[in-house]
């Protein structure tokens, strides 16, 4: 069904033939390397903590056994799913091809396989710029995602990395968004463009209060390599003035218990399958 309907949209899109090759293929994206390259990469993919599949036993019963895709265009072996799509979406690029992922913040600050998939794309890709975005945007309430920009590039020499300068963009700090009160629009984004500057020289770019560059060396003598970078404060509690509106606040009061809850029921579900049991039960939700 799925596969169906990714193709009538791509359809709809203007993009294949109905009577042409079949665009969109029903199978595991990261079992294996790609078969083509891409020059452009637009992608929020199906993240989730680990990479599974579903093992039915002689009784019934059914449990999630975790996924380590070997691949041999992989920088490192894991089961964490955000990390294996980030390699999956560097590996698919063509030189001078450009991907803009939506990534959850984990992916910034997660050590071991994170680190080393960070510190290698740092190094052989021009990862220029990083959107942070507000909380829920793309992910269940609460979850917090940012769209990470990079650029694949020739080979250089060893000691010479391709990424000259990272531009943080924070549009997350004092900004509160819901789905039905106060919704995202394109004109919230108005000002990120402008920092951005599409079809210009990076070059041309100027620092502003929620715009800021950080150099190659800055980065990777972080701990870990950390790209979760923010210097903005938070309007403060105590200033009545600076609070958002009640039903934004409540809003997000949900979409956090959602999340911790969310947290705990994965939890729950690993050291169920640490013991040799079937899947957990899942968290019920705390409010529609």
């Amino acid at each position: 069904m799925h596969t169906r309907l990714a193709a009538m949209n791509l359809f709809l899109h203007g993009i294949g033939q109905p009577t042409g090759p079949t665009l969109v293929h029903d199978r595991d994206a990261l079992i294996s390397p790609p078969t083509k390259r891409a020059s452009l990469v637009l992608a929020n993919p199906p993240f989730g903590k680990k990479s599974s599949i579903t093992v039915n036993g002689d009784d019934g019963s059914a449990a999630r056994e975790a996924i380590a895709y070997e691949r041999r265009d992989f920088w490192v072996t894991t089961t964490n799913k955000q990390l294996n799509f980030v390699q999956h979406i560097a590996s698919l690029l063509e030189i001078h091809g450009r991907a803009a992922v939506v990534v959850p913040d984990n992916v910034l600050f997660e050590g071991g396989a994170g680190e080393t998939i960070r510190r290698r794309l740092l190094k052989e890709y021009d990862v220029h710029t990083l959107l942070r975005l507000p909380t829920g945007i793309f992910y269940a309430g609460g979850v917090k995602a940012n769209v990470l920009f990079f650029e694949r590039r020739p080979a250089r020499p060893e000691q010479q990395a391709w990424t000259e300068k990272l531009w943080v963009y924070d549009f997350r700090t004092a900004q509160h968004f819901t789905l039905k009160q106060n919704p995202l629009t394109r004109a919230h984004l108005e000002d990120f463009v402008q920092c951005y500057r599409p079809d210009e020289d990076r070059s041309k770019r100027v620092e502003t209060e929620r715009f800021k560059a950080y150099t190659y060396e800055e980065l990777i003598t972080r701990d870990k390599a950390n790209l979760d970078i923010t210097w903005l404060r938070a309007p403060s509690l105590d200033d009545a003035d600076n609070l958002p509106a009640p039903e934004v606040l409540a809003a997000e009061i949900v979409e956090d218990l959602q999340a911790a809850l969310e947290e705990f029921a994965a939890i729950a579900e690993t050291l169920q399958q640490a013991r040799g049991g079937g899947p957990a039960a899942e968290a019920a939700p705390v409010a529609d």
